[in-house]
């Protein structure tokens, strides 16, 4: 890791970081941040796994973990984030939409997962956390580039606009099998929705089983076009 690396604020802090922590490991990465931003520094988890629960809170104890009850979750996902509150030095922060979906039903009508999908997310999802993120100057992420192709690009350090914060991607890089060695060699909790054909998961009426060989993510939101919540778009 460069240790010549000073904030400079926004995005030329974001710029510079990414180029020169391309090469780091995660926990150098996350300890960059931590560094460079002290208390505002947190982190999401969706709760497949806590591969990155697990990083960060080694290098940031106690490091705040925000989590989005939609609403909606399986009950296995619930059940892993009670599961890594209990075991990991984490802060858990659980955030919930302004509507319950019984309100939310109420007010635009049942199943709008299904109808619009994108207002849903938005609702349950996008508008949650950016709430949740404001006192936070930067966040951790466990987004990879080998996700999705709408992910390859994902630099190391970014500055989200919309959110005006840093965006810090520790794993970024990793390949599928760096994650899962990471996963053995630690015991690191997993959602046991992945050993039933859920490589990625969302809520549970947008999310299918995948076929071995097809795209991690095409079981969710199938059949709609939709890739993305709109968390990281």
């Amino acid at each position: 890791m460069n240790a010549t690396i000073t904030p400079l604020g926004g995005s030329e802090l974001a710029a510079r970081a990414s180029r020169e922590l391309e090469e780091a490991t995660a926990q150098e990465i996350i300890a960059w941040a931590a560094e460079t931003f002290g208390d505002g520094l947190c982190m999401t988890s969706s709760m497949a796994d806590a591969l990155m629960v697990d990083l960060a809170s080694r290098v940031v104890p106690g490091i705040d973990v925000v989590f989005l009850d939609t609403g909606y979750h399986f009950p296995e996902t619930i059940g892993t984030r009670d599961a890594v509150a209990s075991i990991y030095d984490i802060t858990l922060v659980n955030v919930e939409p302004t509507r319950t979906v019984a309100e939310q039903d109420l007010a635009l009508g049942p199943r709008l997962h299904g109808r619009d999908p994108g207002i849903c997310c938005h609702l349950r999802k996008v508008e949650p956390l950016r709430k949740a993120l404001e006192p936070y100057s930067a966040w951790l992420t466990g987004l990879r580039r080998g996700d999705s192709a709408t992910r390859r690009e994902t630099p190391i350090v970014q500055w989200d606009r919309r959110r005006r914060m840093t965006k810090v991607n520790p794993i970024a890089a990793w390949s599928q099998e760096q994650v899962d060695s990471y996963i053995e060699e630690n015991g690191v909790i997993i959602n046991p929705l992945q050993y039933d054909g859920y490589p990625s998961i969302g809520c549970e009426p947008c999310t299918r089983r995948v076929a071995p060989g097809e795209d991690p993510r095409s079981g969710r939101w199938a059949g709609s076009g939709k890739t993305e919540c709109g968390i990281h778009v």
